[in-house]
């Protein structure tokens, strides 16, 4: 059995667009797992911490097998092959870092466990995350907040830009 999988992109240090990049490639080859989207590549306002460069954020859609968990393994798995740090401070609460991988949805599931929260708890909130998200499944379902697009629609995405 598999699951409709919804995963969050960013960065601001380094080489981001080859990162987005690999992880993409990495979360194709991911076991049991294949990507069936992608989002264009945006440039966002700093969020949190505004004394940082702008991030480039993107977002994924994957067809998987692994559970939950698994999966959010993986996403830190690649993180770390991709030159994430989490033990050095690179992500810092809304710090700069070079890439950040979420796990925002997985199917309709609501899971509340400790390191992992799906839907990812701020989502609704956060317009860096809904933008790209919004692009290849505007009509998911985010539980208790309705779909990704009305989520999208109560905020400003002011500065947000798509990456020609």
């Amino acid at each position: 059995m598999s699951t409709l999988a919804c995963v969050g992109l960013g960065g601001n240090v380094g080489d981001v667009a080859r990162s987005l990049s690999e992880a993409l490639a990495a979360l194709d080859a991911l076991p049991g797992t294949r990507l069936l989207r992608a989002s264009r590549v945006y440039r966002t306002p700093a969020w949190g911490r505004r004394d940082q460069a702008d991030f480039l954020n993107a977002a994924a859609v994957v067809e998987t097998a692994l559970p939950a968990r698994q999966l959010l393994d993986h996403l830190l798995d690649i993180e770390q092959q991709l030159g994430r740090d989490r033990s050095a401070g690179d992500g810092e609460r809304w710090g700069p870092r070079t890439v950040d991988l979420d796990l925002l949805l997985y199917g309709e599931a609501v899971i509340d466990q400790p390191g992992l929260r799906v839907p990812h708890p701020h989502l609704h909130e956060r317009a860096f995350a809904l933008v790209p998200l919004a692009e290849i499944a505007a009509d998911a379902s985010i539980p208790g907040h309705g779909s990704v697009a009305s989520a999208l629609a109560a905020l400003d995405a002011g500065g947000i830009e798509a990456i020609p």
